[in-house]
């Protein structure tokens, strides 16, 4: 018999590593809820300003994986509809993960 979670069920849940340069590599403190949507929205907010990778993962399904990719392609999405240009950071996250250059109406 499995024994009920302890965690709350609001899965999948998003986790964003950033490069903090000599301090290294580290999963950034998010909100409890942090969904797709935030994620991308707070990498075209220049909230996270290094970003490197995301993981998601789903405590009740029982699975992890890393995400970049489809949050870079959203990001790129939401800031071609946006007119939005990008900041340093989500340019190198954008780039490295379709590995592809922008134009440059979306770089900053």
């Amino acid at each position: 018999m499995r024994s009920p979670s302890l965690a709350p069920s609001r899965d999948p849940i998003h986790l964003i590593m950033c490069d903090f340069g000599k301090m290294g590599l580290a999963y950034v403190e998010t909100p409890s809820v942090m969904t797709e949507h935030d994620v991308v929205q707070g990498i075209l907010r220049g909230e996270y300003d290094k970003p490197v990778e995301v993981v998601a993962f789903s405590s009740d399904e029982g699975w992890a994986r890393n995400v970049s990719e489809d949050i870079a392609g959203l990001i790129v999405e939401r800031a071609r509809a946006a007119q939005h240009p990008l900041t340093a950071g989500a340019q190198a996250f954008v780039e490295k993960h379709l590995d592809e250059e922008l134009e440059p109406e979306l770089c900053a």
